[in-house]
């Protein structure tokens, strides 16, 4: 009866720890199926492409923030948030309302002529409003994903890895780095992704790219004159949403350079663009940066290395070819 007994109390204690398992397996699986990413800029080019990546994986719920009405085409399926991330409170409102798991940080003035001549917006949209974010995310212990940019240096030795030293040569660029410290002295769990001259098609016609510029101008029979003395790693647009994602998926920390990965002049995308819609190329006429005027002083040769992101993330960017095809589709 004593071994009857034992054997009774050691197969519900036994039975107690199984149930207990299980059910803290479902709550671990039910907490990565319902994971909240908060993504701000969601009417930009970047944030276009990464609301529909992300709603394409059902271990997300996706909450798109943007300042004003959606303009997003497909509206379905995710909560839109109008917020000014300018204001404090309305940020710590937004993310106590939502509890974010992780927040992907892609609003930001980029404009960066724009940048050299509204110094207050600037600094106020892209250094102000990630102070406000991370002060947020602290409360919520968000993953922190901050998207910065390759106007971080000074393009004297590119193209660059994540380790090298910053020094930037416009407004621009120097919010960016300010910002950047901000996340870097955070008490978050956080990346850094920094990328390059993305191009893509956005939902607004007004937003153009160098592909659609060049076709469109010689479509017209219109003579261009493109920068041939700035070399860059061109990055499609849907490339660094995967990158981003990738991040996101593994919660992966520090600074990836995500960019595509070959290294060209505006002339040579221009070149190539023409010659893919069979257009004239003899009215591209090459020039170098100084032809221009322009308030913001840009580095002459940047790019990244990507080795970094290619080996820990898995990241694998298309060519600038392949990224011609995939926007003559959309056009």
């Amino acid at each position: 009866m004593k071994a009857c007994a034992s054997f009774k109390k050691t197969l519900m204690s036994q039975t107690s720890a199984f149930f207990f398992n299980q059910t803290l397996f479902f709550v671990i699986l039910a907490k990565g199926i319902n994971m909240k990413v908060l993504i701000t800029g969601s009417n930009g080019l970047l944030g276009q492409h990464l609301i529909p990546l992300f709603l394409q994986d059902s271990r997300y719920e996706v909450i798109a923030t943007g300042r004003g009405a959606n303009r997003l085409p497909k509206q379905a399926g995710y909560l839109y948030e109008p917020v000014n991330l300018r204001e404090s409170s309305s940020v710590n409102q937004l993310l106590q309302k939502h509890q974010p798991d992780i927040v992907i940080h892609a609003a930001a003035m980029t404009q960066v002529d724009d940048c050299e001549r509204n110094k207050d917006a600037c600094w106020d949209c892209n250094v102000n409003a990630t102070r406000y974010l991370i002060q947020a995310a602290e409360k919520t212990k968000s993953f922190f994903i901050f998207l910065s940019t390759d106007f971080v240096f000074d393009g004297l030795q590119g193209p660059y890895a994540e380790e090298d030293a910053v020094n930037p040569l416009s407004y621009y660029g120097a919010t960016k780095v300010a910002a950047e410290r901000l996340v870097h002295n955070s008490h978050l769990a956080w990346s850094i992704v920094r990328t390059v001259l993305v191009y893509g098609v956005a939902a607004d016609p007004k937003r153009s790219n160098i592909i659609t510029w060049v076709k469109t101008n010689l479509e017209q029979g219109k003579k261009l004159k493109v920068v041939d003395d700035q070399w860059r790693t061109p990055t499609l647009v849907q490339d660094l949403a995967a990158g981003c994602k990738l991040v996101a998926d593994k919660k992966a920390g520090g600074i990836f350079h995500i960019s595509g990965g070959e290294t060209l002049t505006p002339y040579q995308m221009a070149v190539q663009t023409a010659g893919y819609f069979q257009l004239n190329s003899q009215l591209l006429e090459k020039v170098d940066a100084k032809t221009f005027t322009q308030p913001a002083k840009r580095p002459a040769r940047t790019g990244f290395v990507i080795d970094k992101a290619v080996q820990e993330l898995g990241y694998q960017p298309h060519s600038f070819e392949e990224g011609l095809q995939i926007v003559a589709k959309e056009i």
